[in-house]
């Protein structure tokens, strides 16, 4: 069961994952052993899966983001397992969802400008078996970057 503490932790690491130990005990007034037995906790728990570096996509040259919808011919079972292979295969396919409605996938995409996700789209998504249909939408510019989860 998390009660405050918990979530305050999680938010300070999810603020800033390289947090020291000391200045997380402060935030949460703990000893920095108290405050380290929580985060093991919620490590080991699978409340916490990781930590990663967030990277910043223009700096890396990768200047076109868009959300990718796809329809696929059918869902049988081989066929979903092959495509599935595909897209995780693909480094520029970031995201993956299985949806409700008009697109059975939708994939969120960064590519190097509007050549690579016409590469992408055309000789590979496409090119798969199982695409009917593929619909993209070219981000102009994101309002709100990807928020921290409610803790």
């Amino acid at each position: 069961m998390r009660d405050r503490i918990d979530s305050t932790l999680l938010a300070a690491l999810q603020e800033n994952a390289q947090v020291t130990a000391q200045e997380l005990a402060e935030r949460l007034g703990l000893s920095p052993s108290q405050a380290a037995r929580r985060r093991l906790r919620l490590e080991a728990s699978g409340v916490i899966r990781g930590y990663r570096a967030e990277l910043d996509a223009e700096a890396l040259g990768l200047g076109v983001q868009a959300f990718v919808q796809v329809q696929l011919r059918n869902h049988d079972s081989v066929q979903s397992k092959s495509f599935g292979k595909l897209i995780k295969a693909q480094p520029e396919i970031v995201s993956a969802w299985s949806m409700t409605g008009d697109a059975d996938l939708l994939l969120r995409v960064y590519c190097q400008d509007l050549a690579s996700l016409n590469h992408l789209i055309h000789a590979i998504l496409l090119a798969h078996g199982s695409v009917s249909r593929v619909h993209s939408q070219i981000v102009m510019n994101q309002l709100k970057q990807d928020a921290a989860l409610p803790a």
